[in-house]
């Protein structure tokens, strides 16, 4: 009698093998597997704290950066403010003795005429006698004559009190360059005047002369 021989044991123990080989490559895998997550994680850990002290360390240099330009920037500022009052008063102290030569200018160049307005006389100036020699040929011929100066204005009184040998010194030279023929006439007598006047009105800051009046006027 043949006896039969069951693979089912040898079945049971080959799938108990392959269970025990499933069973030590998942705890295998598992075991890799949660270290790899740990590195993982750990590594993304530092990853943030270097992120973190990187930041910090340009957030110093920034802030350190932005307090430098605040120095230079308070330091221009102070010494621009501090030029800017200096050349200012350097120019108001300059320019004080500008605006006395550029209104004096102004007054040369605004010098009017000659008044001839009889009906409102100005303060009048006296002047000391003159005798000049005019220009001729022999030299015999001479002129004596005296002249009152009308004022714009009482106040240049102490101007022209002060300016009065220069006054008188414009006066003798212009008197001495003329000839008999110049200022025999009426019309040489006012183009004496115009001059005189012009002459002097150029050396005045305190105000004009209107006009000059000669109250003697002899020529020999």
């Amino acid at each position: 009698m043949v006896k039969k021989f069951s693979i089912l044991p040898i079945i049971g123990i080959l799938n108990m093998d392959k269970f025990y080989v499933y069973f030590i490559f998942y705890h295998f895998f598992n075991k890799n597997l949660v270290h790899f997550k740990k590195k993982k994680q750990k590594g993304k850990l530092m990853a943030e704290e270097g992120e973190v002290e990187v930041q910090k360390k340009s957030g110093g240099k920034m802030m350190l950066v932005i307090i430098i330009v605040l120095i230079l920037l308070i330091l221009i500022g102070g010494g621009l403010a501090a030029f800017l009052l200096l050349s200012g008063d350097n120019e108001e102290v300059s320019s004080a003795p500008q605006q006395t030569q550029q209104t004096q200018m102004q007054r040369k160049k605004g010098i009017s005429g000659r008044s001839t307005n009889l009906l409102t006389i100005g303060p009048m100036y006296p002047m000391d006698q003159f005798v000049v020699n005019l220009l001729s040929e022999s030299g015999g011929r001479f002129l004596k004559t005296s002249l009152d100066i009308e004022l714009e204005n009482q106040e240049m009184s102490p101007e022209m009190d002060m300016k009065k040998p220069a006054i008188r010194d414009i006066i003798i030279r212009t008197l001495s360059s003329k000839t008999f023929e110049e200022i025999g006439t009426e019309k040489g007598k006012e183009r004496l005047k115009d001059e005189i006047v012009e002459k002097i009105n150029e050396i005045l800051a305190d105000g004009q002369v209107k006009n000059i009046f000669f109250t003697d006027f002899v020529v020999q």
